[in-house]
């Protein structure tokens, strides 16, 4: 299926950490290309696996022009199964420490998957081409943290590989928000960019004006 936010460069942006159908509903509204759904437990912004999912299926039917894309670390074969039942999520972003193979393996369970890689030197990114997607997230490492740290990635260092890798459709995540979004793309020319703290009021809480002034600023 055509999925502007996959097909496009440069996409609409990916809001992250969504945790309420009325968050979904405000950044959807504001234009955001897609929306990421957090299922690691020790995240503030984690939803329950084994919750109700209904309200995130019931929004995919709603706007199936919108990416859904679900958030995992290291996921057992239970998470796998279960976030495939819901047959809602368009991508699982594996954003913990996956190897090549797993990624594969797994990934291959939905229409697309994303590896996320957090990058402090250009010894972060060597492995970044033994992972068969195009999709790679570049975020900040911060130790003790798997992302939505807040922490900006090396722009210089993306925009690097952006450049001797254009085979790679790269999404720009780690630190931004609406006052310097513009200026990461700009250097960077990543195929999307990615938010979660960025645009929240509190962790798990998005902020509507903030997250109107985001999507205005990446796309501007």
């Amino acid at each position: 299926m055509f999925l502007p936010f996959f097909d496009h460069t440069p996409a609409a942006p990916k809001i992250c950490g969504i945790t309420t159908a009325e968050d979904a509903l405000g950044c959807i509204e504001a234009g955001a290309g897609a929306l990421g759904f957090n299922f690691y437990p020790p995240s503030p912004r984690s939803i329950p696996a084994d919750g109700d999912l209904f309200w995130i299926v019931k929004l995919k039917a709603d706007y199936p022009d919108v990416a859904f894309v679900a958030v995992v670390v290291n996921p057992d074969e239970a998470l796998l199964a279960s976030l495939g039942r819901t047959a809602c999520f368009d991508a699982i972003q594996f954003h913990g420490d996956e190897s090549p193979g797993f990624c594969a393996a797994a990934g291959s369970r939905f229409p697309q998957w994303i590896k996320a890689l957090r990058i402090r030197s250009k010894l972060d990114l060597a492995p970044a081409l033994a992972f068969e997607t195009p999709w790679l997230l570049l975020d900040a490492a911060v130790p003790g943290t798997y992302g939505g740290s807040g922490h900006a990635v090396d722009w210089d260092l993306a925009a690097q590989f952006v450049a001797a890798h254009p085979e790679k459709r790269v999404i720009l995540a780690g630190g931004l928000n609406p006052s310097n979004v513009t200026e990461a793309a700009s250097k960077v020319h990543p195929h999307a960019v990615d938010v979660a703290s960025g645009v929240e009021s509190s962790p798990g809480v998005k902020d509507p004006e903030k997250v109107r002034d985001f999507i205005a600023a990446a796309l501007a």
